[in-house]
């Protein structure tokens, strides 16, 4: 698998509804994954919420999205990210250094609950990134 860079759109309490309008308008498949499903919140009323949504289509757009916690600043207009993921960790780790050289991180890149190793800066000139290294899936 290559490294894939798609837009990563952020919701307040939409997520679900705007992805599965995305699904309407390009067609594709629509993944959900909630913050109860990873024990990503402590808010009990954030647990159906949307953690991560990934549309594919079959021309081969991808576009993700996902809720923004209560415990997090939510400006509409500034809710966008970029996502790089893909398997080779060495590229991916390269970008990450890169791009959070001189930035600033709001998450280090390092394993996640999903499985995978993730993280989340803003580059020097203020534009967010989402970095994903597959992994293996955790188990049940």
């Amino acid at each position: 698998m290559s490294t894939k860079l798609n837009p990563y759109l952020s919701f307040r309490d939409t997520a679900k509804e705007a992805m599965e309008f995305y699904r309407s308008v390009f067609g594709g498949e629509l993944t959900l994954s909630t913050f109860g499903e990873f024990q990503m919140s402590q808010e009990p009323s954030e647990k159906d919420k949307i953690m991560h949504a990934v549309l594919v289509t079959d021309s081969g757009l991808t576009l993700m999205g996902a809720d923004t916690p209560r415990n997090m600043s939510y400006t509409p207009g500034d809710n966008y990210s970029v996502s790089l993921s893909g398997e080779d960790e060495a590229e991916l780790r390269r970008y990450w250094e890169g791009i959070s050289a001189g930035g600033n991180i709001t998450m280090p890149l390092e394993s996640s609950p999903w499985g995978d190793i993730f993280g989340m800066c803003a580059d020097r000139f203020g534009v967010s990134w989402l970095v994903n290294i597959a992994g293996s899936k955790p188990q049940p």
